[in-house]
């Protein structure tokens, strides 16, 4: 399961709700093993230590559930890595590194909240089976053609320094193009800063809705802001920020992100028959979608675990079979495909 997100300003991170997590602990009492695939920790929205001791509470009740606990940190928490990626030496990261940390830092502090389940900690991704790999997804957003933050982050650091002829081919190449923007957002974030920002995606959720017209409300400001968008998309493509695309629509987000992640497993070379992946936070492959899109040219199948996040803004007019609505995971058993479920849904 990923995109926990606990800490998120206006108890959207729905685990620190006692139903929700009691649905959760209750289902992981019967599981070996719990990954939480990145943004376990919401460090966008404030101090880390607010952060972390609302996420403690949360963290202590899912240790105690299960026997062991895998972490792999995401864009929203790549914080808890820094001190590790200053320590490491330059032993390539591979597709999975075993992460070391230290009692006294951050990462430190979310281990010892999972106790006693034994935790260990990996980056950028960790391997379920010979078959299955598990990675966040947040490599996706060097690729991505919709114009999120991240997307035009990264090509303005692709243009400041530079990126290896061909693009990104490994993990540090995706590090060295996002990882700036993501230490630029957490460290403004521990002063308060970027409220209703993009640095914690309230305002990309507002962007998307007058964009894309979901909620049906119209006005001069929503025109005059559907007029321009594509001039502004042209505008970057033309100084070297994209490819970028004048598309928000929801099929478009979902396409692209798909589009993005098929290419980092492709560059990255994943030999996995199934890659699990979350931060879109759009579940799937749901009943209704076309496998197509969650499949590689490599025939790999992806599987996306969606978010334990409540967002009307992407929920629609029917949030009860959004594939947005929070409560996914994949179960992983000893064979055969990962099976996408949702834990809180009314037939659980």
């Amino acid at each position: 399961m990923s995109d926990l997100h606990l800490g998120a300003r206006g108890r959207q991170d729905v685990l620190r709700r006692e139903r929700e997590r009691a649905a959760l602990v209750a289902v992981l009492r019967d599981c070996e093993r719990l990954v939480l695939l990145g943004d376990v920790l919401e460090l966008r929205h404030g101090p880390l230590r607010t952060a972390l001791a609302q996420a403690e509470p949360v963290l202590g009740a899912l240790g105690s559930a299960v026997r062991e606990v895998v972490v792999v940190p995401g864009n929203h928490d790549h914080g808890l890595l820094r001190g590790w990626l200053e320590r490491r030496d330059s032993t390539p990261l591979g597709l999975e590194s075993a992460v070391e940390w230290d009692a006294r830092e951050a990462l430190g502090a979310v281990v010892e909240a999972l106790a006693p389940a034994r935790v260990r900690v990996a980056y950028p991704g960790v391997w379920l089976r010979e078959d299955i790999y598990a990675i966040h997804g947040h490599y996706g957003d060097r690729h991505n053609t919709v114009p999120i933050i991240e997307r035009v982050g990264a090509g303005l650091t692709i243009r400041l320094t530079g990126e290896p002829e061909g693009g990104p081919a490994r993990p540090e190449d995706y590090e060295a193009a996002l990882a700036p923007m993501y230490a630029w957002i957490e460290t403004v974030a521990q002063t308060g800063g970027l409220r209703g920002s993009g640095g914690d995606g309230s305002f990309q959720v507002t962007a998307w809705r007058a964009l894309s017209g979901a909620g049906g409300r119209g006005g001069l400001r929503r025109r005059g802001l559907v007029v321009a968008f594509p001039a502004v998309v042209a505008g970057l493509n033309r100084i070297g920020m994209g490819p970028l695309r004048a598309d928000v629509s929801a099929v478009e987000l979902r396409r692209a992100a798909l589009r993005a992640f098929a290419e980092v497993v492709a560059r990255l070379e994943v030999p996995a028959a199934h890659v699990i992946f979350g931060h879109t936070h759009r579940a799937g492959p749901l009943p209704g979608d076309d496998e197509g899109e969650w499949t590689t040219a490599s025939r790999s199948r992806l599987f996306n675990t969606g978010s334990w996040v409540y967002e009307p803004g992407y929920l629609g007019d029917s949030p009860g079979s959004s594939p947005y609505r929070p409560g996914f995971a994949a179960v992983v058993g000893d064979e055969g495909p990962p099976e996408l479920v949702n834990l809180l849904d009314a037939d659980a």
